[in-house]
């Protein structure tokens, strides 16, 4: 960001220079000007969407801005499809709200002057991103107003995603496409055929990434908690780490994890897998299970019945590579997050055996 506003208030400056007859460093001061005023019209486009969500009871977490994009991230999707339409084209209407403003500013004010410029360019870059902004693909706002019509026609708010996500990609092939045809009839320069292909990359990579969420999303149902814990295989306090991997090498259930028990039986730590493969092997008879443990009070709790949804959210919460798996007081196992990422995507990470 920071050096996109450099860029940016270097070629204004210069601009101002040629066209305004500013000398030095006059014009890259309004370069930096036109930079400020670009942050205020992408924040004012972002609290769009933040107070159109907040007024639907939709929490807002913060709002993030780059120099020519921004997003605002919400405590939870919208719950229907008019909801999620309103939220989406929000921002877009401040946008042509303030282009519209902005060109009557420059309709007014003398020409060839700092103001009039300024407006001037505030109007066509606010007018500008009002319009592409609604083009219908993700992760576009026009592309979330395309999945909320799609959602309303299919009643499935995940597959809605990936047809929104999809029609990103269609919409940012078509735009590069469009972009070069223009750059070889010489409307578009070098400069700005490049530019607008590194908007086409970004448009191109939120696309997919909202084909992946949609998927990811859609299997959540699968992840049940009862069924992905993997078995637990307690040893005492003390059992060198070498005796405690026979043990787990001669246990019949597929992927046990190793657990550690004090005197009154208590899990009180689990093995950590990488630790104790960092161990050599002449020196695991000598080496305590503890030495290469989690302490349980470091181990996050999930309970057995939370719902997918609910686990991928304690998971986003509580970072971590391993969970317990609890039914009231009792640990039944441990989900590790690799076998999560195995429902989620599973052309992605090879499933490991059933248990049985």
């Amino acid at each position: 960001m920071l050096l996109l506003a450099l860029l940016v208030t270097v070629v204004y400056g210069n601009y101002a220079a040629a066209e305004l007859a500013l000398v030095q460093p006059w014009a890259y001061l309004v370069g930096l000007g036109f930079v400020a005023c670009l942050l205020g019209s992408v924040l004012l486009h972002e609290l769009g969407h933040a107070v159109v969500a907040r007024r639907n009871g939709i929490g807002v977490r913060r709002i993030t801005l780059e120099l020519l994009s921004g997003w605002t991230e919400m405590e939870r999707d919208a719950p229907s499809p008019r909801v999620d339409a309103l939220v989406s084209l929000a921002g877009p209407l401040v946008s042509m709200l303030l282009g519209g403003v902005a060109t009557v500013a420059a309709v007014l004010l003398p020409e060839r002057t700092v103001p009039g410029e300024i407006a001037f360019q505030l109007a066509a870059s606010n007018l500008l991103v009002a319009v592409f902004n609604v083009l219908p693909g993700l992760p576009l706002d026009g592309g979330r107003a395309l999945r909320a019509a799609v959602w309303a026609l299919l009643k499935d708010r995940n597959r809605a995603t990936v047809v929104a996500g999809w029609s990103g990609r269609v919409l940012a092939l078509l735009t590069a496409a469009t972009v070069v045809v223009l750059y070889q009839v010489g409307v578009l320069t070098m400069f700005g055929m490049l530019f607008v292909l590194l908007v086409v990359m970004t448009l191109w990579h939120g696309a997919g990434q909202s084909i992946r969420l949609g998927r990811m999303t859609g299997r959540f149902p699968l992840i049940n908690l009862s069924q992905l814990a993997r078995p637990l295989l307690t040893v005492p306090a003390g059992t060198p780490l070498g005796e405690a991997q026979r043990r787990r090498s001669e246990d019949p259930r597929p992927g046990a994890v190793l657990a550690v028990t004090d005197s009154a039986g208590t899990l009180t730590a689990l093995v950590d897998p990488v630790a104790a493969e960092r161990v050599p092997v002449d020196r695991r008879p000598w080496v305590s299970v503890e030495s290469v443990s989690w302490s349980r009070d470091v181990l996050t709790s999930l309970p057995v019945g939370l719902t997918g949804e609910q686990v991928v959210r304690a998971l986003q919460a509580h970072p971590g590579a391993q969970y317990l798996v609890t039914a009231g007081e009792d640990v039944i196992g441990v989900l590790r997050v690799a076998d999560v990422a195995a429902v989620l995507e599973p052309q992605r990470v090879p499933r490991r055996p059933q248990r049985t």
